[in-house]
């Protein structure tokens, strides 16, 4: 090591011009035996007073290209200490650097993971708000909605009165929540996937447009997209429901007789009977019920007493407020709009409702497609026959879509949805 130092050394002091150098540029033959870890063991530290700035870099075997740079009287430039190795001791800011990435990559993939667990439960949470708010006014108007079927199904001709008189005569109370269980386990799905589908796309909507807020067309395509989404998913339970309720669907057995009866004798995609009406149907239900409730909040929203509601709720945001008072419409408001959102879709998709059931009730003998079924009613009862049991639907439709989104906005409080 010293004899290096002196062979770098020697050239310089006895220049006259070695002040005026501005690089130096040489080199050593080595020893074929000589160990490798030779080139590193000429350290900053030992080459700073008089080498500071050294660079070493073999050249083919067994030369060592040595290159020095000079500047001016004040000797050589300085080179940060730590810039050559000896025997790989000097690699602290290296290592440094390499673990805060790693930590840096730690923390990310901990973050990823926790945001999918985070994103796991509030998906969870928004689908069980849904189906809490379909058990709920399904059960409360489970009567409303036995009497439409009795119109639809059955081809009911006698007045809403008498009709209710003979269902309390023949069967007693338990008549009217008749199919009530299947019909939760029909709606309970079907309406925890339509609402959150519709926020879902909504929101994709909204980001796809880099609007500040959703635009009504944005509304009317999330709704009928949900709506759609929904019927694919939940119909084979809502073609069960219908096959219990017909004539001679006592003795199926239930929901897995039921079940078990069309797929024995009709098979599998006979669960999917009136499919395409049922999309037909509720593509512009979805976009008219979701559509118009969200077109009378966002006008309350912004008119100058839903401004001063949302002002107040944001000032008593640090306060404990019971899950009623975080409404953003208030109870009535909400009953209200959604219910008047229900009406529109029950009034605007109705035939289509008329039509899906009849295709239900087709046994595979007598099958008809969907334009055939509609001539025939038509046929039958004339156009009056595609609206049979309107009223009672009505009836149905308006504290059922009320409760719905009430106890869905509620229920999203309650929960803490995002």
């Amino acid at each position: 090591m010293k004899e290096l130092d002196l062979l770098l050394r020697r050239p310089f002091s006895s220049s006259p011009r070695n002040e005026s150098a501005l690089f130096v540029t040489g080199g050593l033959f080595l020893e074929q035996s000589l160990p490798n870890s030779l080139v590193s063991s000429v350290s900053a530290s030992n080459s700073s007073a008089f080498f500071p700035k050294l660079r070493c870099r073999p050249r083919g075997k067994g030369f060592l290209s040595v290159s020095l740079s000079v500047k001016g009287k004040g000797g050589f430039v300085q080179e940060p200490e730590g810039f050559l190795e000896k025997n790989g001791e000097k690699r602290e800011g290296n290592e440094e650097v390499e673990e805060e990435r790693v930590v840096v990559e730690r923390k990310k993939k901990k973050e990823r993971v926790r945001g999918a667990r985070t994103g796991a439960m509030n998906t969870t949470k928004h689908l069980w708000a849904g189906a809490v708010a379909a058990m709920v006014s399904r059960t409360f108007v489970a009567p409303l909605e036995r009497l439409k079927l009795e119109y639809i199904v059955r081809g009911e001709q006698k007045h809403l009165f008498e009709l209710i008189k003979q269902i309390a005569s023949t069967q007693g109370l338990r008549g009217f929540w008749k199919g009530n269980f299947v019909n939760i386990l029909r709606t309970a799905p079907f309406k925890a996937i339509n609402f959150y589908a519709y926020d879902t796309y909504r929101k994709e909507l909204l980001k796809l447009s880099g609007n500040d807020e959703t635009t009504n067309f944005e509304r009317f395509v999330a709704g009928a997209a949900a709506g759609i989404t929904a019927t694919i998913l939940c119909i084979p339970m809502d073609t069960i429901r219908t096959k219990m309720v017909a004539p001679g669907g006592e003795a199926l057995g239930g929901i897995i007789g039921a079940f078990r009866h069309m797929l024995q004798t009709e098979g599998f995609f006979s669960l999917y009977k009136g499919l395409v009406p049922s999309i037909i149907s509720m593509a512009p239900s979805g976009a008219v019920f979701y559509g118009v409730y969200d077109i009378l909040k966002s006008a309350y929203l912004h008119s100058p007493e839903g401004i001063k509601r949302i002002s107040q709720m944001k000032q008593q945001e640090g306060q404990e407020l019971n899950a009623f008072d975080q409404l953003e419409l208030g109870p009535l408001r909400t009953l209200l709009y959604g219910a008047v959102a229900g009406a529109c879709a029950e009034a605007a998709t109705y035939p289509f409702e008329v039509i899906r059931r009849r295709l239900q009730m087709q046994v595979q003998a007598t099958k008809m497609n969907a334009f055939a079924t509609t001539i025939k009613i038509i046929e039958q009862g004339g156009i009056p026959a595609l609206y049979a049991g309107l009223i009672p639907s009505l009836l149905q439709v308006l504290p059922s879509a009320a409760i719905s989104y009430f106890v869905y906005e509620f229920m999203k409080i309650v929960l803490k949805v995002e």
